[in-house]
């Protein structure tokens, strides 16, 4: 329709689901704090220790401005907390408490590839969060490359061009605590006395006159071609020689971008070099690429079109028609 949006759909249905959008994160290398999803309450006292114990923090799957989010002090409060919450129909998250973040958190407001403004938020009183509509105190922060750098990838992992990024300081370094696709501009210009809105209206305006495509949609019109994710592992044939040398490009496969860690390297050079654990963004033809997986974990299905199976309710379903075209006759 000619109509830019910053924000997918489906970007925002992912960032929206709490256990999604940490399912995505959690492939590429970027700091977020233990979790686990139960349904039963049986998985109750396992999950918690799997998150290191109590206290831990539990969230309901969708939620904003804090509402969902509760602290379970001890395990008896944890499972009392749930067995509710599963009275009502809710799954939820269980995550480790970060300590050390003291009630505090980062907001870090995503605009394209660049933190536009910052934000501390602290909670007041015996309130553990930190939402500015739960009384705490936003205040400017500058932050460093590190928190900048893991606020823009999370954005740009869920495919958000705009974005509030919600961090706690771990002593491990930034842990993303969830991505908002609709951030309110209140609290952050308020405290950062900056302009967001208009750098939103600027970002968008620069976007009209060279809009992004969607690449994956493009590159999968034609039959039989397509864009996956190959994996170098540790013995692969490629380990050490350069995307020339490789032969990708004989058998008709281009590298468009080469994950290395956390370091991303768009269109890399031909003379780039693989290393164990690289992870390639490919275009080309699905069974060629398909065949570059170790056949030891690679597992070949074919569509195969099979009939019915009999079903009581199908067969007496065929009987009773069958009576009324006789008793027609």
């Amino acid at each position: 329709m000619d109509v830019f949006c910053a924000n997918t759909s489906s970007s925002i249905s992912n960032s929206r689901d709490k256990l999604r959008s940490l399912q995505i994160l959690s492939r590429h290398q970027i700091g977020i704090p233990k979790t686990t999803f139960i349904r039963d309450k049986k998985d109750v006292m396992p999950a918690i220790a799997r998150v290191g114990g109590a206290p831990v923090v539990i969230k309901l799957l969708e939620g904003t401005q804090g509402i969902g989010v509760l602290l379970a002090e001890s395990e008896q409060s944890a499972e009392a907390i749930i067995e509710l919450l599963q009275s009502q129909k809710q799954n939820v998250l269980i995550q480790k408490f970060v300590a050390e973040s003291k009630g505090r958190d980062i907001r870090a407001f995503v605009v394209g590839d660049t933190v536009v403004a910052a934000m501390r938020r602290v909670a007041q009183g015996q309130e553990f969060r930190s939402n500015v509509h739960r009384g705490g105190i936003a205040e400017a922060v500058t932050l460093d490359e590190e928190y900048c750098e893991t606020a823009v990838r999370a954005a740009q992992i869920l495919g958000l061009r705009v974005a509030g990024v919600d961090m706690l300081e771990a002593k491990s370094g930034p842990q993303i605590m969830e991505v908002n696709s609709s951030p309110g501009l209140e609290g952050i210009e308020g405290s950062t006395q900056l302009d967001v809105a208009g750098t939103i209206i600027d970002y968008i305006s620069a976007q009209i006159d060279f809009p992004e495509i969607d690449l994956r949609q493009r590159l999968t019109v034609s039959r039989g071609y397509g864009v996956a994710e190959i994996y170098i592992p540790m013995g692969s044939e490629f380990i050490g020689k350069s995307i020339r040398d490789s032969g990708l490009r004989d058998k008709d496969i281009t590298v468009l971008t080469l994950y290395r860690g956390t370091t991303v390297i768009p269109n890399p050079r031909s003379d780039r070099q693989f290393e164990t654990g690289d992870r390639l963004l490919c275009f080309g033809k699905r069974d060629l690429m398909r065949n570059l997986i170790p056949k030891k974990i690679r597992k070949r299905r074919r569509p195969k079109v099979q009939a019915l199976p009999k079903l009581p309710v199908a067969e007496e379903a065929h009987r009773d028609g069958s009576m009324k075209k006789s008793e027609k006759k």
